[in-house]
């Protein structure tokens, strides 16, 4: 059995909001920013290998009056982690303990990617990382995870993919994972468990 995690939701408690709470004074504002302006839609473009620049200056000519909230985004993306979930950094040392193959399948920008595995240790302990940034692909589409089964010599059917994102979760089934949807990080051992003492 080999082991392929997700990291946003599953290792780290990653929120644009952590930040922006404190840049603007009323939840309106916040709420209208991070869903029209710097929105889900507009990141995953970076997560796909979109340079920040050419992201920042899209939207600073589309919304000009948010020009310095609109630039603070990439250039404060680690306050952004409010923290990591210990009980699936305790699971993955469990499971390097136990021989077993551990890779990481990430959605992230290359460029705020950068410095990770110098500033959070656990980042090591993987035995290989693919970050969608890096190899402009993305999930849920399936070249991303056909990558993934190439680089890492994964066997789908002998293999757990753990993500937070049933989209990400639904791809990996069709191509015959084992899943995890972890909406509870708190669980992460006891949902493993169920594939390592079945």
């Amino acid at each position: 059995m080999k082991f392929l995690f997700d990291l946003g939701g599953v290792f780290f408690d990653w929120n644009p909001e952590y930040f922006y709470e404190n840049i603007f004074t009323s939840n309106e504002e916040l709420n209208f920013f991070l869903t029209n302006v710097c929105n889900n839609n507009w990141n995953i473009k970076q997560d796909a290998g979109r340079t920040i620049k050419e992201a920042v200056e899209e939207l600073v000519k589309k919304y000009p009056h948010y020009e310095n909230e609109i630039k603070l985004y990439y250039s404060n993306h680690r306050k952004m982690i409010r923290k990591v979930y210990q009980d699936s950094i305790n699971t993955l040392l469990m499971l390097k303990d136990k021989n077993f193959s551990c890779f990481v399948l990430s959605n992230w920008s290359a460029e705020t990617f950068m410095g990770m595995t110098d500033d959070y240790d656990f980042l090591r302990k993987f035995d290989g990382i693919i970050i969608s940034g890096e190899e402009k692909m993305i999930k849920p589409n399936q070249e991303i995870y056909q990558l993934a089964v190439d680089r890492f010599k994964l066997i789908p059917n002998e293999s757990v993919f753990i993500d937070d994102k049933l989209e990400n979760i639904n791809t990996a089934k069709n191509l015959g994972f084992k899943t995890i949807h972890l909406v509870d990080p708190s669980i992460i051992e006891k949902e493993i468990n169920k594939y390592l003492y079945q």
